[in-house]
Formats: structure tokens, C-alpha cells, sequence
């Protein structure tokens, strides 16, 4: 043993040896894993820091660092103070009842088993109390932050003028200090909740509060303590009652006229507001009883008053309300409900806007019969559209991309511009960068190289070119044309989506034309400078890409540009507002502005019915077209004012903001909170002026609520036979609601026409049409904004969207026309059917489309047009209207005798008209035979030579049978009845463009 014990230190052994050496790696692992942990909390806090520091740069660059700081300042602000106070609420109400604990005596086997708990935390109560309240508090201080909207409109809020009709109060009452009253009181619940809590485990911890000891259950202090928490709890509820009186004008319920009903009915006025007041007086009463125990020392009134006010609150909140009900107000609802129902109509169309909208009624049909003039009377009644954004967007790609890296939006913009003095629609839009065309993907391409788009491309919205293509007024790359001067470059755009490092040593590729590409180096101050390491390191964390921080492609003046789609950029220096779905592109002062219209809202206005923004923006369009969403947010307003119009610089990024509703006291109050971010309305120059327009997010409200809303009378309100629906696109079998369409157009009252806003309207569950409503969509004009109903009677029946677009399909000439045009890898689309009100009746017109025949694009091919019910299918809009108004004499009807409309004209024995008519079946021979061979251009040849034999044939039976009035119909069949099936079509017109 000895030797063994001698010779184990020589072989490193001995009773330390191995203890020295598993301690040595111990050590190491512990002061590695500190260094892992110490790295772990840098890199927690860089990354905190990186958030922050990026933030401040990005609202630094675009001049709304007040923004920043004013939100930031705020949410700190709130989150100590709110934070604060539930953390001493939390730890004095521990800190005291641990003060009350009783004196140690005699333990029952309860306080023993506890003492062991007592005796386990005794050495660290300090740091347990620390930390339970630093829990709580930050909590608490986390909801409080988020709370920043509330805090500053209750701070900066400003007066609305006008009272509402049960309380008499201002209406800012609701919108802006009641919201933080609730806050408020919710706060006190939460506090004096976890107080009670606190201090009933700590009471019972220390033998204040005993639950299987025999004996009293509660020591005098701790029943005294907890009877105050008790009583503040109960006195919270009294003022909750309270609010909850005012908060009637504000709630919404399920009622059998609209299922968004805001504000106090029959029951509310007379049920349950008294029965709010009464439990107030109740939970008062109750209060003093629990505060009285700090000297009677006893619960027995306490818990008596508290077991009175929750059977009082089912008696009289809830019993005696359903009583009221049921047996005053459904025996005689309609009279009982009228005056509320007033109340309610009252505010809801002043809430909206839509209290001055004029509603007249029109006859929907034609109140002359002179066709020349009703002819006449169409080109001054409106410039219609036949070009449709929504449709044309592929033909813009496919004649304007130039590179496959340019795409435009799905759906194109519609503007005016004004040529010679006079304003012309147009249909626009920009070439944006496509990084998805890009030829090679790569971080220096997708990021240095491939920045910005280039150039607008704009369109005449009112006629189409010989081969069905838009009238370009503005094309090319770089573009010319009727917009003069401009910078040209798209730096931010709805399809700019990724950050962009501009300006440094890497060059960038502006555009390419037959010379080669062109390059460019960012010349704006926009984005942020990253010239400084701390930015790069920032950056590198923020967006998750560890090159920016050593990239050799980023130097001296490199600058990053994100955020950069319109709307992102508004809603970041704007939060407060809501913004419009479509922001749209303005050529304005030599520059490229995005349009975007923000919207001020509250959903605190009292006796306003709601209703879901994101659910009442939505029609056909929007549903299939993401990139263009609806007015954002699924959010509940019932308050609603197109207050704020914003430009984006397509160049710079720079954002501006102009006061546009100069009376709404929503956005004087957040202009109260960030003093400088609005520019007044004055300084909106002439030409951004001219390109301002109605937005269609706030029209689409509007429309909805006038569905229901646009009667005055309570009685017909209630009855429901007035409800209006809008009608689901027919052009599409989305089963979407139809969109707005832009047109200039005068309505019956108008005196020359206005850029205006148009919809249709349907009774609620038919097809037929109800009502055609406009708004003057012309900013700087005095009739800007307002709407116009025409009411269309409801003892005859006008054909609405749906019922025309079946009339123009179950018509056998165009149907075996569009199926024709259908044929092999052809499609037809239909554009937008708009609707015109002319001299009485209403006036129909569709572009239809045609994409195919190896073409990857739509082409205007034919225009269906309807009135009185006479309709055409001509090549172009002037041909259909002629045809429509028999402009040329001839007739618009089919034939009568039923015939088949698809073979040419009987023979004659005139050998000259026999002759044309022979030609005229050669051709339609030929036609036929190109139509199966897909060949378009020689479809195109026979139709023109049809054409021409059938003129032919016209004029000479036309001189054969002179002084007869049934020659011309006979011997010259309308274009819908010509030999090929379809409407003449000229090689112009050719499906092969």
C-alpha cells in the first residue's frame, strides 16, 4: 500500500492529482461558456440597437425624424410611468401585507407546512419581491406603450363642434377621451386584481389568512387590507358603470335594419340606461361597505352588498331589459324605434360624408326620339373609355417593356392630361424595375446593378389605333411624347420591393437602347449615407446580410434606399392614417410623383354605424390582384374623411403631406401631436392639383353605406324595401362586387362634363338596375366631392350590369361572333362596361378583347354598345353609336323572319348585284377557311373584300330598285349580319393586329 501510495504521484496520481485534473478543463468550459453567454447578450442588445439606430436613420433621411422621436418619446414614456405605478401597486400591497403578518405562536399543522416555504425564500424575499414586480411592471408598462395612439389623441384632441343627441356632449368626448378612460379603468382593474391577489398569498403565507386551520380565517389587518382592495375593485366597477352609460351612443348590436347598428335604441334609452345609473349607485353603496370594514372588522355587509349588486346586475341589466323588449318594443317596434332610428341615419351620413348626396329620380328611358341628336348629345355627355386599365396591362408590357427587367402594374392608373387646352383621359403607367427579369440573379445585380425603373408609358383611354392597340401618347424608352420633360428614373414604385444600395463605386445600369446599356450613378440625397462603419454593421444585422459590412462594392457616397413602395413610406412618417389601396403616378412639374390618398378615421362616433374597411374595399379587381390591395387594415370605423393627399418622388423617395380636409377635427388633432408633418392645403401647386382625383377606397364606403343609406325616412329605413345592393361584376365570374370606373362624363344636372367616379346600384336580391350614383372626381373644382344619385323607378324595370351583359351574350349574331373570336388558342376579354345616363335613359358600352393567334397580348377588337334596346357590336366605339342611333340609316335590330344571319343575302336577278353577292360568298368562303387555319391575316384580307362586295352589291341594288325604302335593309345586311357571322371587320381590325 505504501509503495502504491508512493509511486502514484510519479504516474501523476495521489489523492489530488486527479482532481487537479478535471478541475483544469471545468474551469475552461466555465469561462467559455461565460464568454459564449457575455457575446450572446451583445449580440442581443447590437441587434436591439441595430433596429433602433436603422429607424432613426431611415425617418432622419426622409425629414420626419419628429415623427420618430415624438412615437418614441411617447411609448417610453407610457411604459415607465404605466410600468411604474403597477409595480408599486404590486410591491407595497406584498411590502404591507408582510408588514401585518402576525406574530409566530403555536403553529397548526398548516402554518408549519408553510413555515418551510417561509424558511426557503427568507434569504432572498428581496430579490423574489424585485422580481415579481419588475414582472408586472414591465408587463404592464409593454401594454401601456402600445397604447400611443390613445394617449395623443386624448392629449391633442380638439373640439368636433356638434353634440351628440342623447348625451349632449361633444363628439370628441367619444372619439377621444373615452377610449383613454377605458384605458384608464382597465389599468385600475388589472392593478387592483394582481394586488389582491399579491396580498392574499402573502397573507396566507404569513398566517393572515388560515383555509383548514380551525379557528378565525383571517387575522383583523389582513381582513381590513383586503376589504380596502375589495373596496377599490367595487368602486372601479361603479365608474365602469358609469362609462358604460356614455359608451351606449358608441356600441354596436344586431339589429333587423342593418346588422352594424351603432348607438342606443328603444331598450338602451330606456332600459338599460337607468339600469346602468342604478347599479352605479348600487356598486357606490357597496364600496363604502368594504372600506367600512377597516373599523367593523367583520364581511358580513360587505359580501352582502356585493351579492346584491351581481343579482341586481341580472335583474336589472339584463332581466328587466330583455322584459322591456319583448313585451313594449316588438308589438310597436316600428314607432318605438323611428326616433333612434332618425338619430341613427342622422349620423351615419355625416360620419361618412355622404349626408349632402343628391338623390333624383330618373326614368332610365329616352325622352326624345330623335336619333341624330341623341347621337350628338353622347360625345358631349361623356369622353368614354374604351381602353380599360385592367385589361391593357399585358398590351403595355408587351409593346413597351423594352427588357425584360421593366414590368408594369397589373392593373394601370387612369389620369387626365390636358393637350391643346383640352383634358383627355388617359391611361398610364410606369416601367418599374423586375428584378424576376433580371438576366443572372445575384446579390451585386439584384441590389447594386438593377436599381430603378425608367420612363411612363400613357395611353389615350378614349380610342384605339387600326390594329386594336392603344393610342400611345407617351412610349418608348427613354420616353417621349405629350408629357414634356421629366426625370425618368423609378427609384421607388409598387414593385420596388427590395433595398437598393445606390451611389458608390459600383455603377448602375440606367437603361439600354441600340447603342448598348447605359449607366448611372444615384445623384439624390435620399436613403442612408453608409459611409460609416456603424451604419454598415447596422444594416448588415437589420437585413440579415453579412456583405454590407464588407462589401468592396459599397464605398465613399453609397446610400441605401428601402422602404420604398408609396405606400410603405406614408404609412411610416404617417402611422395615424389609413391608406388607400391604389396610389397612382402623376407626371407633375418635371417630376414623377406617386399619389396616394390617406384617410383620417375613429370608430368612436356616436349613433355611426360601422362597417369593415377591408371588407367593404373589395370587388373584382381586388380580389385578384394582390399587389394592389384594399384600403389595408380589417379594421372597425365608423368615421371616415379623405383628409390627407400625398406625394411620393418616384426619384427621390421624398414624402409630402398636405392638408386636404381643412375642417376634419381628426387630423387637426394629430397635427396637434406632430406639429410639421402636414403642409397646409395652399401649398398644393396648379399642376399636382390637376392630377388630385376622388379616391376609390373611400367611394367604395361610400357606396356601401348609400346601399342602405340613402333614405331619410325611418319608417321606409325600417321597412327595408328601399335596400340597395351593389351588383357582382358580369364581365368576370369572380362573383366579386363590380369596381368604380373613372370616366369624364356630365350628369343630367351638369352642364359640360366632369372626371368623375361612376358605380351602378341593384335592388337587394335582383338584377335589375336601382340606381346609378356619380361623384365629381375633379379636385380644385367647387362641385369636387359630391355625389350623385339617380334613382331609377321601381314600378318598371331598367336592365342592370348583369342583364345587359346576358343581353350582349344571348344576342345569336354576337354570341357566334364571340365564338368565332373564341376559337383555338384565342380568348376574348371583356373590358369595362360602363354606364353613361343620357337624355333620360342609360347608355351602355364594353370593349371586348381579344388575346390570342400567337399573340401573348389583348387587342381592342369590338365595342358592344346598348340603348333603348337597340344594340350594336361594331369594330370601333363611333361605328357601334352610329349603328346604335342609325346614325347611317340602317337598321339596329336583327331581322324578323328569323333567318339564318350567318349566310349572305338571297340572290338577285340584277346580274350586277348578282355578281357583288357571288364576290361576297367567295369571300366569306375564304374567310372561313383562314378562320380554320388560324390565319388572321388572311381572315383579315376576306373580310375587307366581303366588305367591299357588299357595298357593292348595296349600291347597285340601290340604283336598281331607286325610290324603294325597303332596298337598303334588304340588300345591305347590318355589320352584325354579315355572311362571316360577326360585324365587318376591316384587315385593320384583324384579330392578328
Amino acid at each position: 500500500m505504501r509503495t502504491l501510495a508512493f509511486q502514484m504521484p510519479d504516474r501523476g496520481g495521489g489523492p489530488t492529482g486527479p482532481r487537479m485534473r478535471v478541475g483544469r478543463p471545468s474551469r475552461r468550459a466555465r469561462t467559455l461558456l461565460m464568454t459564449l453567454g457575455v457575446l450572446a447578450v451583445l449580440g442581443m442588445a447590437f441587434t436591439m440597437f441595430a433596429g433602433f439606430w436603422t429607424d432613426w436613420l431611415w425617418y432622419r433621411s426622409v425629414n420626419y425624424s419628429s415623427v420618430f422621436t415624438t412615437t418614441l418619446w411617447t411609448k417610453i414614456g407610457l411604459f415607465f410611468v404605466f410600468g411604474l405605478l403597477m409595480a408599486l401597486a404590486v410591491g407595497f400591497n406584498i411590502w404591507l401585507a408582510h408588514r401585518l403578518r402576525p406574530p409566530l405562536s403555536a403553529m397548526s399543522m398548516e402554518q408549519q407546512n408553510l413555515d418551510r416555504y417561509r424558511m426557503s425564500i427568507a434569504p432572498y424575499k428581496k430579490w423574489l419581491l424585485l422580481g415579481i414586480v419588475s414582472l408586472v411592471g414591465l408587463i404592464a408598462g409593454a401594454s401601456a406603450s402600445s397604447q400611443w395612439r390613445t394617449w395623443l389623441m386624448w392629449v391633442n384632441g380638439v373640439s368636433f363642434g356638434q353634440k351628440d343627441p342623447q348625451f349632449h356632449l361633444d363628439i370628441s368626448f367619444y372619439t377621444f377621451d373615452l377610449p383613454w378612460y377605458r384605458f384608464l379603468l382597465g389599468f385600475g382593474f388589472a392593478a387592483a386584481i394582481l394586488s389582491v391577489i399579491a396580498a392574499a398569498l402573502t397573507h396566507y403565507l404569513y398566517g393572515g389568512l388560515r383555509v383548514t386551520s380551525p379557528g378565525a380565517r383571517a387575522t383583523a389587518a389582513a381582513t381590513g387590507h383586503l376589504s380596502v382592495l375589495l373596496g377599490i375593485f367595487v368602486a372601479l366597477k361603479a365608474v365602469a358603470y358609469w362609462l358604460d352609460r356614455y359608451g351606449l351612443a358608441v356600441k354596436s348590436s344586431d339589429f333587423k335594419a342593418t346588422d352594424s347598428w351603432t348607438g342606443l335604441r328603444y331598450v338602451d334609452a330606456n332600459a338599460y340606461l337607468p339600469a346602468k345609473t342604478i347599479l352605479f349607485c348600487i356598486a357606490v353603496i357597496c364600496a363604502l361597505l368594504f372600506f367600512a370594514t377597516l373599523w367593523r372588522r367583520t364581511w358580513q355587509l360587505p359580501v352582502i352588498g356585493f351579492g346584491l349588486m351581481v343579482l341586481s346586475a341580472i335583474l336589472i341589466g339584463g332581466l328587466y331589459p330583455a322584459i322591456v323588449q319583448k313585451f313594449q318594443v316588438q308589438p310597436n317596434e316600428q314607432a318605438k324605434e323611428a326616433p333612434y332610428v332618425e338619430k341613427n341615419l342622422k349620423a351615419t351620413r355625416e360620419a361618412y360624408g355622404i349626408d349632402d348626396a343628391s338623390v333624383k329620380e330618373y326614368d332610365g328611358k329616352a325622352t326624345t326620339t330623335d336619333q341624330t341628336k341623341l347621337r350628338d348629345d353622347v360625345d358631349a355627355t361623356a369622353s368614354i373609355r374604351v381602353v380599360d386599365p385592367n385589361v391593357v396591362s399585358p398590351t403595355f408590357q408587351q409593346l413597351q417593356q423594352m427588357r425584360n427587367y421593366y414590368a408594369f402594374p397589373t392593373n394601370l392608373d387612369v389620369d387626365r392630361y390636358s393637350k391643346d387646352g383640352k383634358d383627355q383621359d388617359t391611361v398610364i403607367g410606369l416601367r418599374e424595375l423586375n428584378l424576376a427579369g433580371i438576366p443572372k440573379n445575384n446579390w451585386i445585380n439584384d441590389h447594386f446593378r438593377y436599381t430603378h425603373g425608367y420612363g411612363v408609358v400613357a395611353a389615350k383611354g378614349t380610342e384605339a389605333d387600326a390594329e386594336g392597340r392603344p393610342v400611345f401618347t407617351e412610349s418608348n424608352l427613354p420616353s417621349q411624347g405629350d408629357l414634356g420633360t421629366y426625370q425618368q428614373r423609378v427609384y421607388y414604385g409598387e414593385k420596388t420591393t427590395e433595398y437598393s444600395i445606390v451611389g458608390g463605386p459600383q455603377k448602375e445600369i440606367d437603361y439600354s437602347d441600340d447603342s448598348g446599356e447605359k449607366t448611372y450613378s444615384y445623384k439624390a440625397k435620399s436613403g442612408v449615407n453608409l459611409s460609416n462603419p456603424v451604419n454598415r454593421a447596422a444594416y448588415a444585422v437589420a437585413f440579415s446580410e453579412p456583405q454590407i459590412l464588407y462589401s468592396g462594392a459599397i464605398g465613399e457616397g453609397s446610400r441605401i434606399l428601402y422602404n420604398r413602395t408609396p405606400k410603405q413610406r406614408v404609412e411610416a412618417v404617417a402611422p395615424w392614417l389609413t391608406i388607400d389601396g391604389d396610389a397612382y403616378p402623376a407626371v407633375v412639374n418635371g417630376k414623377i410623383q406617386w399619389i396616394v390618398d390617406a384617410y383620417t378615421t375613429t370608430n368612436g362616433y356616436p349613433y355611426s354605424s360601422r362597417t369593415t374597411l377591408g371588407d367593404t374595399t373589395a370587388d373584382s379587381l381586388t380580389a385578384t390582384n394582390n399587389q394592389r390591395a384594399v384600403v389595408a387594415q380589417q379594421n372597425q370605423v365608423n368615421y371616415i374623411r379623405n383628409s390627407v393627399k400625398a406625394t411620393v418622388d418616384a426619384y427621390t423617395g421624398q414624402v409630402k403631406l398636405y392638408q386636404w380636409d381643412t375642417k376634419d377635427p381628426v387630423l387637426k388633432t394629430w397635427m396637434k401631436a406632430f406639429p410639421g408633418t402636414v403642409e397646409p392645403r395652399k401649398d398644393i401647386s396648379t399642376d399636382l392639383m390637376a392630377h388630385l382625383r376622388y379616391p376609390q377606397d373611400l367611394f367604395k364606403v361610400q357606396r356601401e353605406l348609400l346601399a342602405r343609406y340613402h333614405v331619410e325616412d325611418a319608417d321606409t329605413f325600417l321597412s327595408g324595401s328601399e335596400v340597395w345592393q351593389v351588383p357582382d361584376d358580369p364581365t368576370n365570374k369572380s362573383g366579386d362586387a363590380v369596381p368604380p370606373y373613372y370616366l369624364s362624363m356630365k350628369m343630367p344636372d351638369q352642364s359640360a362634363q366632369a372626371f368623375s367616379l361612376t358605380t351602378t346600384f341593384t335592388p337587394n336580391g335582383r338584377d335589375n338596375l336601382s340606381a346609378f350614383m356619380s361623384v365629381d372626381a375633379e379636385a380644385g373644382t367647387t362641385d369636387y366631392g359630391k355625389i350623385r344619385i339617380l334613382k331609377l323607378p321601381t314600378n318598371t324595370t331598367v336592365n342592370g350590369p348583369k342583364q345587359v351583359q346576358s343581353q350582349f351574350n344571348s344576342e345569336q349574331d354576337i354570341a357566334e361572333t364571340i365564338s368565332l373570336l373564341n376559337r383555338g388558342d384565342s380568348n376574348v376579354e371583356y373590358g369595362n362596361l360602363l354606364t353613361v345616363p343620357l337624355d333620360g335613359g342609360l347608355l351602355y358600352v364594353e370593349p371586348v378583347y381579344v388575346r390570342g393567334g400567337g399573340l401573348k397580348y389583348p387587342l381592342l377588337r369590338k365595342v358592344l354598345v346598348t340603348y333603348g334596346g337597340n344594340t350594336a357590336f361594331e369594330d370601333t366605339l363611333d361605328e357601334a353609336l352610329d349603328k346604335v342611333f342609325a346614325a347611317d340609316g340602317s337598321t339596329t335590330r336583327p331581322p324578323d323572319d328569323g333567318g339564318d344571319t350567318t349566310k349572305p343575302p338571297p340572290t338577285s336577278t340584277n346580274p350586277t348585284v348578282q355578281q357583288a353577292l357571288d364576290d361576297a360568298q367567295k369571300a366569306f368562303d375564304a374567310g372561313q377557311e383562314a378562320l380554320k387555319k388560324g390565319d388572321w391575316e388572311a381572315y383579315g384580307r376576306a373580310q375587307e373584300d366581303l366588305k367591299d362586295a357588299l357595298r357593292r352589291a348595296e349600291d347597285a341594288q340601290a340604283t336598281a330598285d331607286k325610290g324603294s325604302s325597303s332596298a337598303k335593309p334588304s340588300a345591305s345586311p347590318s355589320p352584325r349580319s354579315s355572311p362571316s357571322g360577326s360585324p365587318s371587320s376591316s384587315p385593320s381590325s384583324s384579330p392578328s393586329g
